[in-house]
Formats: structure tokens, C-alpha cells, sequence
């Protein structure tokens, strides 16, 4: 087992599909690399671009599963908040990987900082039309409903799904799709936090605008893209860190 350092990590948005073999591959590494010596992992959501339920074993989940397996074995503790793309993950994805789920607003201590993490989908409240089928399908009786449904009509949903969403998207401008600032506001006073961590908007970066910045700071995570990027917490502080290319796993 490596010496694992007190560093703590977070990614989201890598949208891991069949289609994707190259994220998955470079997830795989991140995986047994960078990852197997952080204290602590956190997903924020989207790990994958689809997920319909812990009965799908088909490529890339069952790798997933095993690398994420031995990333808990070695001793790093990986927390998973579910995205978007990603909320139907369960108890059995969690028993055989060994993550913990997280609940939409989570909040972490360490190094003197108290810091709320979230997907970040819940902060886009100018889009309306999103937030209504939200509420709609993360009730529990809409889950039940789903994970019911036989995993090739599951399939045939999600592609539907996929297309619908590209095609609502073109009417929209990016600012609705991008977090309300008065939203993000309230969010960090309910929570009692001065530091926001989340994914989902697709626009990184570690001073990303709030509505009161002297007081607040708020950290986008990156999505994988080809370039992908890490979030690091330490005693020193927040730094993004590009990952290093490496053959394949």
C-alpha cells in the first residue's frame, strides 16, 4: 500500500461513456496514479455521461466499479455526490466500490476552511425549464418508477434523453445555463460557508464571479476534455493541476 499524502482531490463532469474511451482510459490512470496516494477524492457529479442504474455492468461502469474498488482498498476515501447525468448511482454501486454518496449540499472541513461542495446543477435557477423536470425526477417514486423499467428500455430512454437535451440547449443562451449569482449567494449563507466547490457549468476556473467577492469565492471544476485538470486541497491552499499523459493502463 502507498503512503497516502493529506492532500484532497476533486473532479466532475468526465461524462464516461462507451463512446469515451479515451476519458476512461485517462480516468483509469488518474485513478492509479495521482489518485492512490490523495488522502481523499471527491466526485461531484456526471462521472458518467449516462448511468441507469446499478444493474448495468456494460462498458465503462464494470471498469469504473473496479478501479474505484481498488482505490478505496489502498485506503484513499472517495466520496460521490451524483450530477445530472448520474443521480440514478446507488447502495449497490457504493457497497462494491467502497465510496460514499453524498447528499446535493455537502460540507467539508479541513485546514481552518469550512467549504460547501455541490454538482452545481442546483444553482442554475434561471432555467427553469431544467429545474421543474429536476424536481420531477428525483422524487422517490419517479426513481422506483425508472429503475422498474427492463435496462433496454432504460437504454432506449436515455438515448431519447440525450437528444432531447441537445436540442432544448440550442434555444437557450449560455447565461441561463450558467448559475444564478444571487442563488449562489443565499446558498453560501444558508450553509454558513465563504467557499463553493461545484461542477456542472462547463466554466472553470478558481475565481469564478459571486455577488459579494470580498467575502466569498467560489471554484469551478473543469470538465474532461481532453486536458484534463484536478482540483488539489491542501495546507497551501486550492490549485488546479493538469494531468500528466501516460501510456495507456
Amino acid at each position: 500500500m502507498k503512503p497516502l499524502t493529506d492532500e484532497i482531490l476533486f473532479i466532475s463532469d468526465l461524462h464516461l461513456s462507451s463512446a469515451r474511451p479515451a476519458t476512461t482510459d485517462r480516468f483509469v490512470r488518474f485513478i492509479k496514479g495521482r489518485a492512490s496516494t490523495a488522502g481523499c477524492l471527491y466526485i461531484l457529479g456526471d462521472l458518467f455521461d449516462a448511468y441507469l442504474g446499478d444493474d448495468d455492468l456494460a462498458a465503462p461502469n464494470d471498469r469504473v466499479r473496479h478501479a474505484l474498488g481498488q482505490l478505496t482498498a489502498g485506503g484513499t476515501r472517495v466520496a460521490f455526490q451524483p450530477g445530472n447525468r448520474d443521480f440514478l448511482l446507488g447502495s449497490a454501486f457504493a457497497r462494491a466500490t467502497g465510496v460514499s454518496l453524498l447528499d446535493d449540499y455537502h460540507t467539508v472541513e479541513a485546514y481552518g476552511q469550512r467549504v460547501l461542495l455541490m454538482h452545481g446543477d442546483l444553482l442554475c435557477t434561471d432555467d427553469v425549464q431544467y429545474q421543474a423536470a429536476r424536481c420531477r425526477v428525483r422524487t422517490p417514486a419517479w426513481r422506483e418508477y425508472a429503475l422498474g423499467k427492463p435496462l433496454w428500455l432504460r437504454r432506449l430512454h436515455a438515448r431519447w434523453y440525450r437528444l432531447k437535451s441537445r436540442l432544448d440547449q440550442r434555444g437557450k443562451s449560455g447565461a441561463i445555463m450558467d448559475v444564478n449569482l444571487d442563488t449562489v449567494e443565499t446558498t453560501l449563507q444558508t450553509h454558513a460557508v465563504s467557499i463553493l466547490i461545484h461542477g456542472h457549468t462547463h466554466r472553470p476556473g478558481l475565481n469564478q464571479p459571486v455577488a459579494s467577492p470580498a467575502r466569498t469565492r467560489r471554484i469551478v471544476l473543469p470538465e474532461w476534455d481532453g486536458q484534463e485538470q484536478v482540483l488539489c486541497w491542501t495546507a497551501e491552499g486550492f490549485r488546479m493541476t493538469a494531468l500528466a499523459v501516460e501510456s495507456p493502463p
